[in-house]
């Protein structure tokens, strides 16, 4: 069975990267996964370059180019549905995506806080500088409402004594490993 994925990024594109390493064009089993659509909103992001190591261009569709977030989610919900997409991996798509997209594509996000903890884009910063003992990566469906959809899979570790950089280099490492495994899970 082959599955098809979109993944929709906004800048560096390190976890776009790594579906491309772990899933695309790979088999497990009876499943072999192609990413057949890379999407970004930001032209300049390095990301494009990532894609195009793996011979892959990426549709950009530059949000600040519309009037309102349903005009720009409608695109993203026409260039998806063109594609065939059997899912869809926000992968640090910095936008907040409104019912248009969220009530016709099925999606998973991956952020990185134990949610519901530390939703939105500085989740890194506030669950470092947080009391909090654990922190973590969380991988979820993707719904109207930011960070909250149902939690599809979490992986934390302790803080201990960490320097910002490398809590951060730890919720990479977390990212990397945990959403290309929750992928394969959903289809296996």
């Amino acid at each position: 069975m082959l599955v098809k994925l979109a993944v929709l990024f906004s800048g560096n594109g390190s976890n776009l990267e790594n579906i491309l390493k772990t899933l695309h064009k790979k088999n497990f089993g009876e499943v072999e996964f192609e990413v057949v659509l890379c999407l970004c909103n930001k032209k300049d992001a390095f990301g494009i370059q990532r894609a195009k190591k793996y011979g892959l261009e990426t549709k950009i569709i530059e949000h600040k180019n519309y009037a309102t977030r349903e005009e720009f989610d409608s695109l993203l919900v026409n260039e998806i549905q063109k594609a065939k997409v059997d899912l869809t991996i926000l992968a640090g798509f910095m936008r907040i995506l409104s019912p248009i997209f969220t009530q016709n594509i099925k999606a998973i996000n991956l952020h990185p806080s134990l949610l519901p903890l530390f939703k939105g884009a500085n989740a890194i910063k506030e669950s470092f500088e947080s009391d909090m003992k654990v922190a973590g990566v969380s991988v979820h469906w993707v719904s109207a409402e930011l960070d909250s959809g149902k939690i599809i899979a979490q992986k934390a570790f302790e803080k201990g004594k960490l320097s910002y950089e490398e809590f951060e280099s730890k919720i990479h490492a977390l990212e990397y490993e945990l959403l290309p495994k929750v992928v394969v899970e959903l289809f296996t």
